[in-house]
């Protein structure tokens, strides 16, 4: 069976390279720009592709390269985090289809940031989906592989992409080879259950602003979902940016009468206690003025606030 591979990141870099080791035949590499913070460049694919004598494309533009990818008569293609849609014109082009991997359990998570609005959500368990595509919908298809990660309340979405990084390459190649063996092979139907879809919207940077009138547990779920890669949650500390990348939910019997944001405490291993709509959140790691490290390095009072 003959493979192409069409998108970017580190993860589907390292797509490739299982597919080189299991002699998979690579008729085609295609790929664009790379995102500042991916770890794999362009130059990196190009140089794969000359090792192994691979025609390689780099555009984000398909549709003018559709006599190439024709002529280069790949079976299948697997791809991840391309810069743009794929259309329907393109997928015909391979006789298996194109085959993408979406973090999100489908059909409930579609679309963009899946991963945070899950944990924002609320979510015991993040999916990952191989799936076929199709031209013009957003994360849709017959689905080939599904597998699980479960979470709780102090899961990171740093943690998430870990865990994609080690299991991706293998769901890809374990769906070729199901897909090899059996061409028709369908683990779900993308019309089974379909009203439990849901689409999920871009997130942006400023949609990590910490409202201290929130309870500890959205808050705390709003750390864990802009973790890194991502900007961070953040507040305000003496009008600068206030990140905080490590937190947990804090109990105790104190009665009180507070306003949201309040320091309460400042613990001797340098973490702090801060005040919320709904119950107290310990923060053990944050970020701030170039500082990273235990807030109590820069908060030595609890007549202090965060905003």
């Amino acid at each position: 069976m003959k493979v192409a591979v069409i998108g970017r990141t580190e993860i589907l870099y390292e797509t490739l390279k299982l597919l080189l080791d299991n002699n998979y035949e690579i008729g085609l590499i295609i790929t664009s720009k790379e995102a500042p913070e991916y770890t794999k460049s362009a130059f990196e694919f190009e140089q794969i592709a000359k090792k192994n004598k691979i025609k390689y494309i780099y555009t984000s533009r398909l549709d003018d390269y559709v006599r190439d990818i024709k002529d280069a008569s790949c079976d299948i293609a697997v791809s991840l985090n391309y810069s743009s849609i794929i259309s329907q014109k393109v997928i015909d082009l391979f006789p298996l289809g194109i085959l993408n991997a979406h973090g999100g359990d489908l059909p409930k998570y579609r679309g963009n940031a899946c991963q945070a609005w899950a944990i924002l959500n609320g979510e015991t368990k993040i999916g990952l989906c191989i799936h076929s595509m199709i031209g013009g919908e957003v994360d849709n298809g017959n689905i080939i592989d599904r597998k699980f990660l479960d979470i709780d309340i102090n899961t990171k979405i740093t943690y998430i992409y870990q865990w994609f990084a080690e299991v991706i390459p293998n769901m890809f190649l374990e769906s070729i080879n199901k897909l090899a063996n059996n061409p028709l092979y369908v683990l779900e139907s993308k019309n089974e259950d379909s009203s439990r879809a849901m689409r999920c919207y871009p997130r942006l940077p400023e949609d990590g602003k910490i409202d201290w009138r929130k309870t500890n547990l959205e808050i705390l779920r709003l750390i864990n979902a802009t973790n890194k890669p991502y900007c961070g949650a953040y507040c305000e500390y003496d009008n600068n940016k206030f990140i905080i990348w490590d937190a947990e939910l804090y109990n105790d019997d104190e009665k009180y009468l507070s306003e949201c944001g309040q320091v309460c405490s400042i613990d001797q291993d340098g973490s702090i206690i801060v005040i919320t709509g709904n119950g107290k959140l310990k923060i053990n790691t944050i970020e701030y003025m170039g500082f990273v490290g235990s807030p109590g390095e820069k908060i030595k009072s609890i007549r202090k606030r965060l905003m």
